[in-house]
């Protein structure tokens, strides 16, 4: 049986399997076409702060469902292993452990940002108002 190593390890570890990918970088990515962002917010807090505009919204307890390129609940964007996915939680915590599930499908490009939603708004980069 595995020893409990706690969130803290548990995060170090992921991290350290895959590069994370900054603000600016993740912006440059996905305007060139090679990144696809992903938001895992839950709705509340896209209603507060806003949403990265081109982003793919998808909350987190359907994120394999959507991106595995041979689910039969997959995206239309999810086309294949890969792709270069950035996902994007509220300060890169949650984000974390979504990247490495993304490892564990074949999904080998996928990456978060450092400091999510939080450090993207901070950098100055695009946001916009969720509309109802």
């Amino acid at each position: 049986m595995n020893e409990p190593i706690g969130i803290d390890a548990l995060l170090e570890r992921v991290r350290r399997s895959y590069e994370r990918i900054e603000p600016h970088a993740a912006f440059e990515a996905a305007r060139a076409g090679s990144a696809l962002l992903v938001d895992i917010r839950y709705a509340a807090l896209r209603e507060r702060d806003g949403l990265i505009p081109g982003a793919l919204v998808i909350e987190r307890n359907e994120l394999e469902w959507r991106l595995d390129p041979s689910g039969s609940h997959r995206h239309p964007e999810a086309t294949c292993h890969d792709l270069r996915t950035v996902v994007i939680c509220n300060e890169g915590y949650a984000s974390s452990l979504a990247a490495e599930s993304l490892h564990r499908l074949g999904l080998y490009r996928a990456t978060d940002l450092a400091g999510g939603f939080q450090a993207w708004r901070a950098a100055g980069l695009p946001v916009e108002p969720v509309v109802q």
